[in-house]
């Protein structure tokens, strides 16, 4: 499932007006649910099974929700702050994270990043890639301007709705 379907599944979900929808596809597995007006839209994807799980210790995908939602509350008051100050000037925008996974700028530890500061990109010039899943997922601008700031390093993990790049337009 690319960016794209997601996308699309999420324009469906909120016309159509369903409080929640849920699709298993080939491993991969997607939650949308949507509330009131004021909580954002949720994409979860199915946990892999990791180490404490093999040894014993058990990690349920409630668990790990919880954990999430807790890690996310204590970060979203200064990524909240961060991206006011970034769009407060009135031509900027944010590039935001639109999966969970891990934020590389390059295609691979050799390769050149993908964009800089100061570079001008278009609506469909690959910023860079999230990795989900063992899946390289390329995320695009979808706006034309120029990158302001990187708000993300390399290899670090991004969750859904993060800020990554200031854009000028």
């Amino acid at each position: 499932m690319n960016l794209k379907e997601i996308k699309d599944l999420i324009e469906i979900v909120s016309d159509k007006g369903f409080a929640e929808f849920e699709i298993e596809r080939q491993g991969f597995r997607l939650r949308i649910s949507r509330f009131n007006e004021s909580q954002p839209q949720s994409v979860h994807s199915a946990p892999q099974p990791n180490i404490a799980a093999a040894s014993g210790a058990p990690s349920t995908p409630v668990q790990k929700r919880a954990t999430a939602e807790a890690s996310e509350s204590k970060a979203g008051a200064s990524v909240k702050n961060d991206e006011a100050a970034a769009v407060d000037s009135e031509n900027r925008q944010v590039i935001k994270s639109p999966i969970v996974g891990t934020f590389y700028r390059a295609s691979s530890p050799e390769s050149d990043p993908f964009v800089n500061v100061g570079d001008v990109v278009g609506p469909d010039t690959v910023v860079c890639i999230i990795e989900a899943m063992k899946l390289m997922n390329e995320i695009q601008a979808e706006i034309r301007g120029e990158v302001v700031d990187i708000l993300v390093e390399n290899g670090q993990p991004v969750e859904y709705g993060q800020s990554l790049f200031v854009l000028k337009v």
